[in-house]
């Protein structure tokens, strides 16, 4: 029964990484009719009507550690579904592009926030066991948000001229769900006990979810690492320099992979392989399923073989991968194989860094300092993926898209070296050993 209402609330929670994925590639399908509609440049297109939602969710991320720590993590994740919400309705029913990248503005702080406050939710209720694969069901439900996105994009494109208002509209109901959803699950413990400083009602929540025994040794750990705190900590404290720059590596090696670039342009790439509409858009569907396939995977083996085993075999997959699609790109093949090179890297994406990084980044600090650790992690993670997707439109057109994707490929041979010589492994061992052994002496 306790290990149900554990996956219950985690599930929950998760659903906010569903909206997460959904709102980050519907905007896929609609990018060359509103580029079309309202007669924007290449790069005027990218920075402002495609990017609008990532500059919201370099805000979001940025400042996400403020509710996350002040409202509480689950008032947070209720604002994050109303943000989403609007968003929704927003975009669908805009008229010109000022409007339309407003509401996407908004959905992109739902997203910066939810990067924040899912992980560190779900990271502060589960045992160190189970940790990985619960808290990597925020990134399973990003991965079918995608999938289910694409496929909506799919069934809709033929519309007529408003078919991006249905695209971008349908979001509507998956984010009144959520947010009805989250209305029924407790605070977190951890939160109830360093903020409020009500340590029975912390102990009454850990109880639902865990044995006496393990109660009894979780609660002695927090209020281990509660005394050994001082006043007004901060992460850029030197004895946290490791999990900051820990933070700031696997954040910007996930952008500089091209993972956002591709869901972002996905159609508009296959299109330059040389696929007609149709097959581009049936093929960003096949992305999105191999997707959801590799990040299964990813989930079920991340608590038994560790975060960094993961690494490597994504960071072998990136660089085989990349290396084949730059040689694509640059020879100039037409057809299915172009897919096919790319569905390699999206499983390299799922099983590396897509099933690590969200969990990696909510393990680092402790639990103070875990909202602004996380909060900094991934905030470099937004700025990388806001700038990098704002220009690809343009830098295919200027560089090629073989150059654009050779950058990528020699990145990935760079995490490569930095896994081997500075990743340090988290399975298994509780938050607050990790803060202890994480700190810089």
């Amino acid at each position: 029964m306790k290990n149900k209402k554990l996956l219950y609330w985690s599930i929950v929670v998760a659903l906010a990484g569903f909206l997460f994925g959904f709102d980050t590639v519907v905007i896929s399908g609609a990018d060359k009719q509103l580029q079309q509609l309202w007669g924007t440049s290449d790069l005027a297109h990218g920075l402002v009507v495609m990017s609008s939602a990532l500059w919201g969710t370099v805000v979001g991320a940025i400042s996400g550690a403020v509710p996350t720590n002040f409202l509480g993590r689950r008032k947070t994740l209720i604002l994050i579904g109303i943000l989403f919400f609007l968003s929704a309705i927003g975009t669908a029913l805009s008229n010109d592009s000022v409007v339309f990248s407003i509401s996407r503005f908004m959905g992109g702080l739902g997203i910066g926030i939810s990067t924040i406050a899912a992980p560190t939710y779900v990271s502060e209720i589960a045992p160190a066991k189970d940790r990985g694969k619960l808290v990597a069901l925020y990134q399973f439900n990003i991965v079918f948000g995608i999938v289910i996105a694409y496929l909506s994009n799919y069934l809709l494109k033929d519309m007529g001229e408003n078919s991006w208002r249905w695209m971008l509209g349908v979001q509507v109901f998956p984010a009144l769900i959520y947010t009805l959803l989250v209305f029924g699950i407790p605070e977190s413990p951890r939160w109830i006990f360093e903020y409020k400083k009500d340590r029975n009602k912390a102990i009454s929540i850990l109880k639902q979810v865990n044995t006496d025994e393990d109660v009894i040794l979780e609660i002695t750990a927090i209020e281990n690492e509660s005394r050994q705190e001082l006043l007004n900590e901060s992460i850029f404290m030197k004895k946290y320099r490791k999990p900051l720059m820990l933070a700031f590596f696997v954040a910007l090696f996930n952008q500089f992979s091209g993972i956002n670039a591709f869901l972002y342009y996905a159609p508009r790439i296959f299109e330059l392989a040389g696929l007609e509409k149709s097959a581009s858009f049936f093929s960003s569907i096949g992305i999105g399923v191999v997707n959801l396939i590799f990040t299964v995977i990813g989930i079920s083996l991340i608590d038994k073989y560790g975060r960094k085993t993961l690494m490597y075999l994504g960071s072998f997959g990136y660089i085989i991968s990349l290396g084949l699609v730059t040689l694509a790109f640059y020879n100039e093949w037409k057809g299915i194989v172009v897919p096919i090179f790319f569905f390699l890297f999206i499983a390299s994406h799922a099983v590396g860094q897509g099933s690590v990084i969200w969990v990696f980044i909510s393990e680092l600090f402790p639990n103070k300092l875990r909202a602004a650790g996380t909060a900094f992690g991934t905030s470099v993670h937004w700025v990388l993926a806001a700038l990098i997707p704002s220009f690809i439109p343009f830098l295919f057109k200027e560089i090629g898209a073989a150059t654009v994707f050779a950058v990528f490929s020699i990145m990935m041979i760079f995490q490569l070296f930095w896994v081997f010589f500075k990743m340090p492994e988290t399975k298994g061992k509780t938050l607050e050993e990790l803060s202890v052994s994480l700190q810089t002496d």
